[in-house]
């Protein structure tokens, strides 16, 4: 696992980071690396590390060694990210097709997409969810809450308008006893109030003041496209899935590292 974090950091592919490993000893003797793996044996051990259960595992144990005896969250923030998969830029197909028709497949129309809770203090992710976009962010709601550590309480959860929806409010707060800061901007424009109880509930007593931290999620995109990688190197689903994990808990490993 470890050294699958950082091939992660070192945004390289299996056997990069085997040479990375064979080029600097000191880096093998710190984490008590006796023997170099082969990049083949980097490349299974991935696919039994990082199955779902296993690696939200991974994801909760970084999050409680920076939480320690602290069992609360007062508020989090929950959105949704593109991911690039290939290695064209969009720079590159905006100069190639400017002022002429675009065919249509010099875009791509699906791409990998991932949805995070973080903890709007330390920007620690709580959860992720993936998935293939284009699509709904509402649709992954539940989802995603149903990933949340179970021995840690989540106060009250920031989101934007994508995630509005009657039901949604019902399930965090019914199920999950989290209050929900959502605007309730689903729908065609109107002056009158929202039918349900808590979109209603959202217009008239919205708290600004919370929903003022949503953009700490946009920072740990940020933090993840910037310190690590904004494109995935893997083309099928499975090991894209594989990939967006390692970014996750390559992310929560370096807050715990250089920040606590």
């Amino acid at each position: 696992m470890v050294c699958l974090a950082l091939k992660t950091f070192f945004n390289t592919d299996y056997r990069g980071i085997v040479q990375i490993l064979d080029d600097c000893p000191n880096l093998c003797k710190v984490f008590e690396l006796k023997t170099i793996p082969h990049f083949t044996t980097l490349q299974k051990a991935s696919k039994r590390l990082l199955k779902s259960p296993q690696a939200s595992k991974f994801i909760e144990n970084t999050v409680k060694a920076v939480m320690d005896k602290r069992k609360t969250v007062k508020l989090s923030a929950l959105d949704s990210t593109g991911l690039q998969s290939g290695h064209i830029s969009f720079y590159f197909l905006r100069r190639r097709y400017k002022g002429k028709k675009q065919p249509l497949n010099s875009k791509m129309t699906r791409w990998p997409k991932m949805a995070i809770i973080s903890d709007t203090s330390n920007h620690m992710i709580l959860a992720v969810h993936m998935e293939r976009g284009p699509g709904r962010d509402a649709r992954h709601f539940k989802k995603i809450l149903q990933k949340l550590p179970e021995d840690i309480v989540v106060k009250s959860m920031v989101a934007d308008a994508g995630y509005d929806s009657e039901a949604n409010h019902q399930y965090a707060r019914q199920a999950k006893n989290i209050r929900t800061i959502i605007p309730p901007k689903i729908g065609k424009p109107t002056d009158k109030l929202p039918k349900g109880k808590y979109r209603r509930k959202m217009k008239l007593r919205w708290d600004s003041k919370s929903y003022g931290q949503r953009w700490q999620v946009e920072t740990v995109f940020s933090m993840i496209k910037r310190n690590l990688t904004d494109s995935l190197s893997s083309k099928e689903y499975w090991s894209q899935l594989r990939e967006m994990f390692l970014l996750v808990i390559t992310h929560n490993l370096l807050i715990v590292l250089f920040l606590f």
